[in-house]
C-alpha cells in the first residue's frame, strides 16, 4: 500500500512524488496534493479555456469523419455544443455532416 492517495483520474495506486506534485505512472496525471480537485468534469478546450453548454467553437484541424467523402475542415464553426461523458466528450450538429461527437482538444472556444 502507497504512503501516497491514489490518483484522482484513475484511481490507481502507484502514485509517486516528482518534486512538489504527484504523478500517476499508469495514466500521466499529475496533481499538487495540497490542492483539493473538483470532481474532474470541466471540459477544456486546444487552448486551455473551460466549455460550457451551448459554446459555439472552432474546429483547429481536419477530422476525418468515417463514411463522409470529405473531412472536417480547420476553422469549421460549430454552435451550440452539448457536452457528453467519455472519449467524445462534445455532442454538436454540423452543416453538411449532421449530429456528430467530437473531442475538445480539436475544438477551441470562439
Amino acid at each position: 500500500m502507497s504512503e501516497f492517495p491514489p490518483c484522482p483520474k484513475c484511481n490507481s495506486e502507484y502514485t509517486y512524488p516528482t518534486d512538489t506534485l504527484l504523478m500517476c505512472p499508469e495514466c500521466g496525471h499529475e496533481w499538487d496534493p495540497n490542492v483539493v480537485e473538483e470532481d474532474g468534469s470541466k471540459v477544456i478546450d486546444a487552448n486551455g479555456n473551460e466549455l460550457q453548454d451551448g459554446d459555439t467553437v472552432v474546429v483547429v484541424k481536419d477530422l476525418p469523419v468515417k463514411g463522409a467523402p470529405k473531412p472536417i475542415k480547420a476553422g469549421t464553426k460549430v454552435k451550440n455544443i452539448r457536452l457528453t461523458d467519455g472519449d467524445h466528450n462534445i455532442s454538436c450538429k454540423i452543416d453538411g455532416f449532421g449530429a456528430m461527437a467530437l473531442k475538445s482538444e480539436f475544438v477551441k472556444k470562439g
